[in-house]
Formats: C-alpha cells, sequence, structure tokens
C-alpha cells in the first residue's frame, strides 16, 4: 500500500508538472544541435521558447532569410496547455520567416516533442528535441 501510494504521488508530481508547465522549463537542444532554446514562463499559464545559442550554419541560415541576430529570437510564443503534457501555440522558423500553429508534447524529463504545422494543419513537421544542461558547452560547428 505504501508503494502504491509512493507511486500516486509521484504521479500527481509529473501531471502537476504539466499543468503548471515546470516540465517544460529548462533548456532544450534540436536534433541537428544546431540550436538551443529556453522555455520559460511568458505570461499567466504561458510559455515561449528563445534561442539562447545558435551554430554558424543555423545563424548564416536565418540571417540570409532576413532575420539577424538569431540569439535572442522568441521561437516559440504564448504556448498554453491544451491537455495532459500537452501545450499549443505559435512556432516561428526563422530561415522561412514564418510563424505557424505548433504544439508541444511532453514525452518524458528529458525529451519534448515539437509539431509544427502550416497550411491549416494539413502540412506536418516534428522533431524531439532533448533537455540540455545550460551550462555545458555548445556544440561544436
Amino acid at each position: 500500500m505504501i508503494v502504491g501510494a509512493a507511486l500516486l504521488g509521484s504521479l500527481m508530481a509529473v501531471s502537476d508538472a504539466d499543468v503548471t508547465g515546470d516540465g517544460l522549463k529548462g533548456h532544450w537542444i534540436n536534433p541537428p544541435r544546431s540550436v538551443i532554446v529556453e522555455i520559460s514562463a511568458c505570461g499567466d499559464e504561458r510559455l515561449c521558447g528563445h534561442v539562447r545559442w545558435a551554430s554558424e550554419k543555423a545563424s548564416a541560415d536565418a540571417r540570409a532569410e532576413g532575420t539577424d541576430p538569431l540569439t535572442g529570437v522568441e521561437l516559440l510564443h504564448d504556448f498554453a496547455p491544451s491537455g495532459a503534457g500537452r501545450w499549443k501555440g505559435q512556432l516561428f522558423v526563422p530561415d522561412l520567416r514564418k510563424r505557424t500553429s505548433a504544439e508541444l508534447r511532453i514525452v518524458d524529463g528529458q525529451q519534448i516533442k515539437i509539431i509544427g504545422c502550416a497550411a491549416g494543419g494539413l502540412l506536418c513537421k516534428s522533431q524531439i528535441w532533448k533537455r540540455i544542461d545550460p551550462y555545458a558547452p555548445p556544440p561544436a560547428d
């Protein structure tokens, strides 16, 4: 019975983190390891994500399309809870200079899935981003 209560307590803590966004707050790196984004609170139950580091290639690609500098740009805008472990908001794609609807899903404590859609949800792409230590050196270009 004690084990069941402890397990239930840990599941409730995870659910609370999902609701408050605490499970998403922190530094995340994309699969090509070219951008590190910090997700933090940006309003009442809202989350935003700003570029804290970008590789030279990612910066050059963004610059070529008019986003310069890439560091500091808000990629994730106004994400609000939309279900258990899910958040909906807007994703800015710097090398296309476009904002699309997007969803974040908590995969586990170390991974999130970001799904961006265009054309009314007909064209969607997703990536699994991994949590990264904010004090670790950035990846080599």
